[in-house]
């Protein structure tokens, strides 16, 4: 599980340190891809494996899935963290998510994803009002 909210710098290079408490979960591979609400996703390597796995279940015959399908998958990574946990986070996903040089990486349970600290900020202005209203609609009878 991927908890918590990290503070990341970006090189010139295009890399960050990967959070040291999520390394371990990484150490079997991972792959970095487009994100919703433009950020970049990180999972590890069998989580985005079971997810496509998912996907090719889903006939390709509608333009919404091979869309997802494109856009998942055209930008999407597998980069090798270095001696330091840095891994580097190609141009087209940084074009995306608008990943300067300061970052946040941020757990979402089954991976975690990495924002622009300014774009993190406005989301959270944004949706945190709604949170108190969102249990029930997400989860029905979680409280």
């Amino acid at each position: 599980m991927f908890l918590g909210t990290h503070t990341l710098r970006m090189d010139e290079k295009g890399r960050v340190a990967l959070p040291a408490r999520f390394r371990e979960r990484l150490a079997d591979g991972l792959i970095v891809t487009r994100g919703q609400e433009n950020c970049v996703s990180v999972f590890p390597l069998a989580e985005f494996t079971r997810r496509s796995d998912a996907l090719s279940l889903v006939p390709s015959t509608g333009p919404k899935v091979r869309d997802y399908q494109r856009l998942m998958y055209s930008a999407a990574d597998d980069p090798t963290p270095d001696k330091q946990g840095r891994v580097v986070i190609n141009l087209e996903l940084r074009r995306y998510a608008g990943l300067q040089r300061d970052c946040v990486a941020v757990g979402s349970n089954t991976h975690f994803e990495i924002w622009d600290s300014d774009a993190w900020r406005r989301f959270l202005d944004d949706r945190e009002p709604l949170f108190a209203r969102m249990d029930s609609e997400v989860v029905p009878g979680l409280v």
